[in-house]
C-alpha cells in the first residue's frame, strides 16, 4: 500500500548504480499527489543527473502480467502511477557483479533508478497497474539489448505469482539463460591526440582496455570541426579525453598559425563540448599554464584569473571557458610536459651527449609535469569522480627555471652542469627573425585541489631522474 508523507530518501542495492528512492506522496480524501521527477531535489538526494528525454507508460490490465528481463542501452527512472508491482533486476553488464539480482516491490511511493545494462523486469500485483519510466535516450529499432529468461535457474527469482500462472509473451518465455547471454560492455572512452606525449602515456596506461579507443589526427581531424558530429556513434561513448591541441606556441603568432590555433583549440573544442553535453559524455580537456600572464607571486590555483599573453594562451583560455559549460567536465591545467616525444629534457640530454654547451633561459620558473603523471591523474579523476571542474596537475617540489632543470639533466646523465650557461628570454630570442610567443615568467601551479581527491603527484626531480634512467 502506498505510504503517504515519507521523506525523499535513497537506498543502495547490491547492484552498483541501482538505487531505490522513497518518494513523498501527499494524499487526502480527493486522492494523492507526488513529484514523480524533480531534478533539483532528486539530484540532491543522489539520483544521477541522467538527462531524461522520453517518458513511457506501460498499462497492465491484470494482476500477474509479467514483463521480461530486458537490459537496454540507456538509463531508466522507473516508478508506478497506479497499482503495485514486484520488480526484479539483474546485472547484465561485464564485470564482477554480472548476474547479481535485486528484487523489491514498487508502488506510487517508491521508485528505482536503473543504470544502462541492468536487466529490468516486473510482475503486476494488482489489476490496472500503470508502470512509468523516464529514459535518457530516444527509442531506436537499432538499439542493442540484452535479454534474460525470466525462469533462469541460476538467478532463481521467486515470482509472487508462478510464471506458469502469469501473463507473459512468447518472446519472454524463450529468452536465453544467463550462461548464453552476452554481457553488455561498458560505454567507450575516446582519447584524441593519441600520438602526443599525453596520448602516448594514456596508451601505456590504458592500452589493454577494450573499452578505450585511441584516435590520431589521421583518425579524427580537429582541423575540420564540422566532421566531428559524425566521427563516431557518440551514444556509445562515456568519456572523451581531448589530449589534442595546436600547441606550436610560436607558430600561433603567424597569420596561418593563428587561424589553425583558433580552429583546433576553440572551434573544435566547442563542437566536442556540444557533443559531450548532448550525449551526457564526460569531457576531459588538457589546458595550459599559458592561460596566465606569469606575473603573480607564488603558484596559480584553479580560481586564479586568466590573462593570456599570446595567441596560443588566448585559444587555450577560450577552450577552457567552453569546456566549463559541459555538465560533466574535467579541465586538466598543466605545465612543462615531458613524455614520449620531443621535449626540453630530451633536447638537453642530447646536447649533453653531443658535447654542445647550451645557453638556457633563467627567468621563467615552473615545474615539470611528466606525461605519466598526467595520465595517472586523469585515470584517478575518472575513477574517483570528485566534483567536476578544473584541476591543476604537475609534479611537485620547489619551482625551478629552465636553466636549473638543464643543469640537473646534465648532472643526472653524467655531464658537467657548468657547461650550461644562463641567459634571459629576451637575449635568447634576440636574433630570431620569426614571430616569438610571449612566455609567462611564472608557470607554478598549486595542486592542493588534486591532492584533496587522494592523488599525490611525485616529486619533479625524482621523476626526472627516473625518466632519464629509463
Amino acid at each position: 500500500m502506498t505510504q503517504f508523507g515519507k521523506a525523499l530518501t535513497r537506498t543502495e542495492t547490491p547492484i552498483p548504480g541501482l538505487v531505490v528512492f522513497d518518494l513523498p506522496v501527499h494524499g487526502d480524501s480527493r486522492g494523492w499527489f507526488k513529484e514523480n521527477w524533480q531534478r533539483e531535489k532528486m539530484t540532491a538526494a543522489g539520483l544521477p543527473d541522467f538527462g531524461p528525454v522520453q517518458n513511457n507508460i506501460s498499462f497492465n490490465d491484470k494482476a500477474g502480467t509479467t514483463r521480461g528481463i530486458h537490459a537496454e542501452p540507456w538509463d531508466k527512472f522507473v516508478s508506478v502511477a497506479t497499482g503495485r508491482i514486484f520488480g526484479a533486476w539483474v546485472d547484465l553488464r561485464e564485470g564482477p557483479t554480472y548476474g547479481a539480482v535485486f528484487t523489491t516491490e514498487l508502488d506510487p511511493s517508491r521508485a528505482i533508478f536503473v543504470p544502462r545494462g541492468v536487466g529490468n523486469s516486473y510482475q503486476t500485483l494488482e489489476p490496472d497497474t500503470a508502470y512509468t519510466y523516464l529514459v535518457n535516450d530516444h527509442w531506436s529499432p537499432t538499439a542493442e539489448y540484452a535479454f534474460l529468461n525470466l525462469a533462469d535457474e541460476t538467478i532463481g527469482i521467486d515470482w509472487p505469482i508462478p510464471l506458469d500462472q502469469a501473463e507473459l509473451s512468447e518472446k519472454d518465455k524463450n529468452h536465453p539463460r544467463l550462461a548464453d547471454v552476452t554481457p553488455i560492455p561498458p560505454k567507450k572512452t575516446l582519447v584524441l591526440g593519441a600520438n602526443g606525449q599525453v596520448g602516448r602515456a594514456l596508451r601505456n596506461l590504458w592500452g589493454e582496455r577494450p573499452d578505450v579507443e585511441f584516435a590520431t589526427r589521421a583518425d579524427i581531424e580537429l582541423g575540420v570541426p564540422t566532421s566531428l558530429a559524425h566521427a563516431r556513434p557518440w551514444k556509445q561513448y562515456d568519456t572523451i579525453v581531448n589530449a589534442a591541441a595546436f600547441s606550436a606556441v610560436d607558430t600561433s603568432e603567424t597569420a596561418d598559425g593563428r587561424r589553425a590555433a583558433w580552429v583546433v583549440n576553440v572551434t573544435a573544442v566547442a563542437e566536442l563540448a556540444h557533443i559531450a553535453t548532448a550525449h551526457g559524455i564526460t569531457l576531459v580537456h588538457i589546458s595550459s599554464d599559458y592561460v596566465f600572464d606569469g606575473t603573480q607571486e607564488g603558484d596559480y590555483d584553479e580560481e586564479s584569473p586568466v590573462a593570456p599573453l599570446g595567441v596560443y594562451g588566448q585559444t587555450k583560455a577560450a577552450g577552457d571557458a567552453i569546456v566549463a559549460t559541459v555538465p560533466r567536465h574535467f579541465i586538466i591545467r598543466t605545465s612543462w610536459v615531458v613524455g614520449d616525444g620531443g621535449n626540453f629534457v630530451r633536447t638537453m640530454a642530447s646536447l649533453a651527449e653531443r658535447g654542445v654547451n647550451p645557453a638556457v633561459v633563467d627567468d621563467q620558473r615552473g615545474r615539470l609535469t611528466f606525461a605519466s603523471t598526467l595520465a595517472a591523474a586523469i585515470h584517478h579523476l575518472l575513477a574517483v569522480r570528485p566534483e567536476y571542474g578544473t584541476y591543476n596537475v604537475t609534479n611537485t617540489g620547489e619551482p625551478m627555471t629552465w636553466y636549473e632543470i638543464a643543469r640537473r639533466v646534465f648532472e643526472i646523465t653524467g655531464h658537467d652542469p657548468d657547461r650550461v650557461t644562463p641567459t634571459t628570454t629576451s637575449q635568447y630570442y634576440a636574433k630570431v627573425t620569426t614571430p616569438v610567443a610571449p612566455r609567462p615568467a611564472n608557470s607554478g601551479l598549486c595542486v592542493a585541489r588534486l591532492s584533496a581527491t587522494g592523488f599525490a603527484p611525485t616529486d619533479a626531480v625524482t621523476s626526472l631522474e627516473t625518466y632519464l634512467q629509463t
